[in-house]
């Protein structure tokens, strides 16, 4: 989501757009960037989260930080708590339209995620009611969490249509546009002007994503070793997990199991034009399985656990693992490593990489952002 965020930011302005990003302030020692504004937050653990209190004094910071960089005209929400908040109150006190843009599964994703999920998602549920004032009863569920949100926006998107169509068909909004998050135009062109590669000794597997519960990191490690194939895996990214995962990579036979931990953007995109394959492993979860798509526009075939990622790709860029176990996925890494020893296996050609351009989803967005402040404009009062 930071990546993606970044990307639409970066090609907004190279299209002649102003944009100004609301968080949490940053914690620790960071460049300083004037399109970024932070507001006063609680860290939330060890890692990188905090957490801002939505009211008045978050209000009043983030209007006098917008006072300055001139008018607004659409505010664009990519958050499900305290962000979310924060920016339907600016949208209400300058009444002005909303786009919202959906990243979590928050239905799975707080059950994966949190202690107690129930408490949880009821404390959400109630900070949403007091600070939005919905009129409503708590949320009981994630899917009415968002909708008391996407009452009061213009438009709804989503990065993938079969995300798209659950909230469509859990009523969370009536039309959910869907903009995928993309690729740098740049890097893609870089990286895909040079020769693949050439095939290694060993093939060679990628896997990307946080070190926890949801992606199912420690289950694939499991795998890896049931299946005990001889291949090199380079594993990228960090989290709670990661002392587990570089247990079991150290304990490894055949395979060779390389914890590389977090990479900048570039060389992740490098990194998976390398790869002979990507290994995605979390089940239900993804709303859209970027790593996915940027590895298919690169040339890269991936081995699927989400049968609803599958359903968004063309057919033959893919392996599907049969079913949801530990079993399963060893079977299914067992056929990818023997198919690319052997030259076979799934090909990317069909895949357009132009389709995956951020440049192109850019553009989409821009319509979005049209269309939104053109509904709104005749409902809404005069903006001065």
């Amino acid at each position: 989501m930071q990546t993606s965020v970044r990307l639409q930011r970066r090609f907004l302005e190279l299209a002649g757009h102003r944009v100004t990003i609301v968080s949490p302030r940053y914690r620790g020692k960071h460049e300083i960037d004037p399109a970024i504004v932070g507001l006063p937050s609680i860290p939330l653990g060890p890692g990188e989260y905090s957490l801002c209190i939505p009211g008045n004094h978050s209000d009043k910071v983030l209007a006098q930080a917008i006072a300055g960089r001139g008018p607004v005209d659409v505010v664009h929400v990519q958050a499900d708590f305290w962000q979310a908040i924060i920016g339907y109150r600016f949208a209400k006190a300058n009444n002005l339209p909303v786009v919202h843009t959906m990243h979590n599964r928050l239905d799975v994703g707080i059950a994966a995620t949190m202690p107690l999920p129930g408490l949880v998602q009821r404390g959400f549920g109630l900070a949403q009611k007091a600070f939005l004032r919905t009129g409503k009863p708590v949320a009981a569920d994630a899917w009415t969490y968002l909708q008391r949100f996407t009452d009061h926006a213009q438009r709804v998107t989503a990065p993938s249509s079969h995300f798209a169509r659950l909230l469509q068909d859990e009523r969370v909004f009536a039309h959910v546009d869907v903009v995928p998050n993309g690729m740098d135009d740049e890097i893609a062109a870089g990286l895909l002007a040079r020769p693949p590669a050439e095939p290694g000794p060993r093939p060679r597997l990628a896997w990307v994503g946080r070190f926890s519960a949801e992606k199912r990191l420690l289950p694939f490690l499991d795998a890896v070793a049931t299946a005990n194939v001889d291949a090199e895996i380079h594993v990228f990214g960090d989290g709670a997990d990661r002392a587990k995962a570089e247990a079991k990579a150290r304990s490894m036979d055949k395979p060779t199991v390389i914890i590389r931990g977090k990479v900048p953007y570039g060389q992740m995109l490098e990194e998976l034009r390398r790869a002979d394959a990507l290994v995605q492993t979390s089940q239900g979860f993804e709303t859209q399985g970027m790593t996915v798509y940027e590895a298919a526009a690169l040339g890269t075939p991936s081995l699927l656990s989400d049968r609803s990622i599958a359903e968004d790709l063309p057919d033959g860029v893919y392996w599907l693992t049969e079913d949801d176990s530990v079993a399963g996925l060893a079977s299914a890494l067992g056929n990818c490593v023997e198919q690319l020893r052997s030259g076979r296996g799934p090909q990317t050609s069909s895949f357009d990489p132009a389709s995956f351009l951020q440049s192109r989803q850019t553009g989409l967005m821009v319509k979005v952002y049209e269309n939104a402040d053109r509904e709104f404009g005749p409902r809404g009062l005069p903006r001065g």
